[in-house]
């Protein structure tokens, strides 16, 4: 008896889920929306005023960390 009330309940419960989901929704569609384009975005200020940006803020890339790491060796 125990080993048929699980499936049971779970197929029970896949009907009614998928019966629900197939229904009419109660809202009407509205096919007459006007559609528009948002307008684009402005520019990012620039904030550097073409200043080069301080080693803190520098991409970390594997190019810049060779660099990085050859300044902090001891020249020889």
């Amino acid at each position: 008896m125990k080993k048929l009330l699980f499936p049971g309940l779970l197929a029970a419960a896949l009907v009614s889920l998928s019966l629900t989901s197939c229904g009419s929704s109660a809202d009407p569609i509205d096919d007459d929306a006007n559609v528009t384009a948002l307008p684009p975005l402005p520019p990012a200020p620039d904030s550097t005023k073409g200043a080069k940006q301080p080693d803190a803020l520098r991409e970390l890339n594997s190019v810049n960390a060779t660099q990085d790491i050859k300044k902090m060796q001891p020249q020889m």
